[in-house]
């Protein structure tokens, strides 16, 4: 049984599988060799805080491949209600599905569930990492530039979760990562000084132009982060300098693509001409996440 929690817990020739078989799924979605390897299987998603795009890919990534999804809301059961503790209800689930994922704002609230669980976790988001999303983003930069290792990607805006994940495969993939943010809203310090203990090649800095500077790929998102709940206008006041648009865009590589997670806050963190521009490739990184995320549940299932 293998749980797909973080980045740095995995072991890099585990990640690359993952995202050249997530690849090879892709080119072969329109031939007639209809891969239903997930025949039998069910997916039980947990959803303690709202989603569109997590939701949505791993109904798919299960559908197309022959198995079956189940969308269990908190609010509508005894666990949520807290009528039932978490270890109850972990092995309850383990009883119905044979893999489960979760996404929620407590990412100590996840831990602790897993250690309950007898069957394979995804982490679909949590408080402190966003692996899934990070995984379609490599998966994404490849199909698109070739290989990650040794380029460079420039991360603007909050020091969040999405960026935690980012720094774990910066690691992992063997890329360069520039991570431009107020002092006030660096990244985990945990999670830098592992990546610096791992020779990763990650630079913090103040500097928004610094960090964009011949970038191979530009990345951000949301300034508000979930769990942000007071000072928001004082956190969107410190992140303005951060914005991506058209002169930041300038300053990477000529062939530097765009990407956002989603949902974007148009005119805050990015600008809809770079939003929408040649260089934007935030629609493609959400369809990948169909094929990653297929990918993911295939291996931890094996």
């Amino acid at each position: 049984m293998k749980n797909f929690i973080n980045l740095s817990d995995i072991d890099k020739k585990d990640l690359r599988k993952i995202i050249d078989e997530a690849r090879i799924q892709k080119l072969k979605k329109n031939s007639t060799n209809n891969n239903q390897s997930l025949t039998g299987k069910t997916l039980i998603m947990i959803f303690e805080i709202p989603s569109t795009r997590t939701r949505i890919s791993f109904e798919l990534a299960m559908k197309r491949s022959g198995g079956n999804s189940i969308v269990l809301n908190p609010k509508e059961s005894h666990y949520g209600s807290g009528n039932e503790s978490i270890y109850d209800t972990a092995k309850v689930l383990s009883q119905y599905g044979d893999i489960i994922m979760m996404r929620t704002e407590k990412h100590d609230h996840f831990l602790e569930f897993s250690k309950h669980l007898n069957i394979p976790v995804i982490n679909g988001l949590t408080n402190l990492s966003h692996p899934c999303q990070i995984m379609s983003d490599i998966t994404t930069f490849e199909e698109l530039k070739g290989p990650i290792e040794n380029k460079k990607i420039a991360w603007l805006g909050d020091g969040n979760n999405v960026a935690y994940s980012l720094i774990e495969a910066s690691v992992q993939f063997n890329f360069q990562l520039a991570i431009a943010c107020p002092k006030k809203f660096e990244p985990n310090k945990k999670i830098v000084k592992w990546a610096k203990n791992k020779k990763g090649k990650v630079m913090i800095t103040q500097d928004p132009r610094e960090a964009a500077d011949l970038a191979d790929c530009i990345m951000t998102d949301k300034w508000i982060s979930m769990g942000d709940k007071k000072n928001n206008l004082q956190k969107k006041k410190f992140l303005k300098p951060y914005q991506v648009n058209k002169k930041i865009m300038k300053l990477a590589n000529p062939d530097a693509i765009f990407m956002h997670c989603l949902p974007a806050s148009r005119g805050e963190e990015v600008t809809n001409e770079v939003m929408d521009g040649k260089q934007s490739v935030v629609w493609l990184e959400a369809l990948n996440r169909v094929h990653v995320q297929k990918s993911i549940i295939e291996w931890c299932l094996k």
